[in-house]
Parts: C-alpha cells; sequence; structure tokens
C-alpha cells in the first residue's frame, strides 16, 4: 500500500500553502498519498485542531503519517516534534494541538525533531509547515526511522482543555472544542460520562444562553430551542433544529460552558 500523509491545517484552500506541502511531500515521497483532513481550522485554533484529529485519525490504516499544522507560535522558540501512538506518527509543532491524541493514547513516544538535514532548505521564519513539517513527514512516508529525526523528550506541552474541571459540588467548567458547519456546539463534556443527563435536572450555560433540554435526535426538539445532545464525535453538544446554535448563542471554539445540575 501507498504511504499515506494526511494534513491538516488552518491555512485555507485559497491560498498556495497547503499546495505548496503537498509538492514537498511528493517531491521527497513520489508514492506518498496526501489526504486532506481540512485546511478549514479558524486561525490558530489549536483546540478546534485538537479536535478535528482526533476524530479523525484513528479511521485511517497504521502507519500513516498525520501532519498537523496549526501554528501561532511559528518562528519562535517552540518545538517541531513527533509523535508514535497506536502504529501512527504524528508530526505537529509542540503547542498543545496534540493534547487529545495523549488523552486517548497513554502509550506514546516523542521526540523533538532536531536533524536538520531532514528539512527544506533555507527555512524560512514564517512557513514551518513547507520546510520543516511537510520534508519530515514525507521522510517518515519514505522509510525513515523517527530516532533518526531527534531525541526523545517528556516535557512537551499538554493543555488542559480537553476534560471539565469540577468547580463546586454540583457544577463544572467545561469548554467548546469546536462548531460544525451546521452550527452545531461541540463541547468537551463527554457523552459517555454524562448519559445521567437524562435522569437529572441540568442548566448547561454558554453565553448569555442557558439549555436545560436533552434531545435524543435533532428532529425531536421544536423550531427555535436551544438542546443538547450525544453528538456522533462522543461529546454532548449544543444544538438548534434546522439553524445554527453557535450563531443564536454567539461562541466559538474555546469559548466556557458551564454544567450545573439542579
Amino acid at each position: 500500500m501507498k504511504p499515506i500523509v494526511t494534513l491538516l491545517t488552518d491555512f485555507g484552500v485559497s491560498g498556495y500553502f497547503a499546495g505548496a506541502m503537498k509538492g514537498v511531500i511528493l517531491g521527497i515521497c513520489p508514492e506518498a498519498r496526501p489526504i486532506d483532513i481540512s485546511h478549514e481550522i479558524r486561525p490558530y485554533a489549536i483546540t478546534e485542531a485538537a479536535f478535528t484529529l482526533a476524530q479523525a485519525w484513528q479511521c485511517f490504516p497504521s502507519g500513516t503519517v498525520h501532519l498537523v499544522v496549526v501554528d501561532p507560535g511559528v518562528g519562535s522558540a517552540r518545538r517541531p516534534i513527533l509523535v508514535e501512538a497506536a502504529g501512527h506518527y504524528f508530526v505537529a509543532p509542540d503547542n498543545g494541538v496534540l493534547t487529545m491524541l495523549f488523552d486517548s493514547e497513554p502509550i506514546h513516544q516523542v521526540r523533538e525533531i532536531t536533524a536538520t538535514n531532514y528539512f527544506r532548505q533555507p527555512v524560512s521564519q514564517t512557513f514551518h509547515g513547507r520546510d520543516i513539517f511537510a520534508p519530515v513527514a514525507a521522510h517518515l512516508a519514505n522509510g525513515a526511522q523517527p530516532a533518526e529525526l531527534g531525541e526523545q523528550i517528556r516535557d512537551y506541552v499538554r493543555l488542559s482543555f480537553a476534560k471539565p474541571i469540577r468547580s463546586a459540588p454540583d457544577k463544572w467548567t467545561g469548554c467548546v472544542l469546536a462548531v460544525d458547519r451546521f452550527g452545531n456546539v461541540i463541547t468537551n463534556f463527554d457523552a459517555g460520562t454524562w448519559r445521567r443527563l437524562a435522569a437529572e435536572k441540568f442548566e448547561m450555560k454558554l453565553g448569555t444562553q442557558s439549555v436545560s433540554r436533552l434531545a435524543s435526535s435533532y428532529a425531536e426538539a421544536d423550531a427555535g430551542e436551544l438542546f443538547v445532545i450525544a453528538g456522533s464525535a462522543g461529546f454532548l453538544e449544543v444544538s438548534l433544529n434546522q439553524a445554527s446554535a453557535a450563531a443564536v448563542i454567539g461562541i466559538e471554539a474555546g469559548g466556557a460552558v458551564e454544567l450545573r445540575l439542579l
């Protein structure tokens, strides 16, 4: 099977950035199959990128190389890293964008990428996706061994957004992981843990809006009624039947969510 390299960025599709990275990959590994997960992550939205990667990577076969470039710190002292987990490789900036991967796969190895001979030269201060991350991903797809790229590290960045925090005996504070194109607001309250809401009275607050209805399908709710639903990603979502809940609430990825049992 031809090696697969997935791409997840906040570059959009109107510029040359994603195309340039694919060109670099194919120049190093002509047999590679570059596959887009998304280039429509909101600019600098690490939380949204982490969630999107978490939903997609397990759908690919073992041996896939995942290239993640959502990199607000490009050109700074932040490190490029390579992660091995569950038979997959992940090439990304060390900024917390792999947090949900670390949580779901506790057995993983992280290396700082220091082998500059694998980089495209000269290295730009503003486009490490083309000059560092894409070449490293391509060399991995071409058979390079992780140990050739750098030493293992333990002080990599791991953020706290992935799980809600209990802030009172009956209250938890979480966040919005992402907003999908239909305007569903995906929270970090995992549905498996919080299915008990079906038997509880609760209030979920997002911005100035409060939601206290749990529905099992979109059609179950009335038009214009905000409700909570267990989404396909495995998290509780706040939705609006055939309309954008995010637009009504005025919230985006990273926004605060409060859940209180009544």
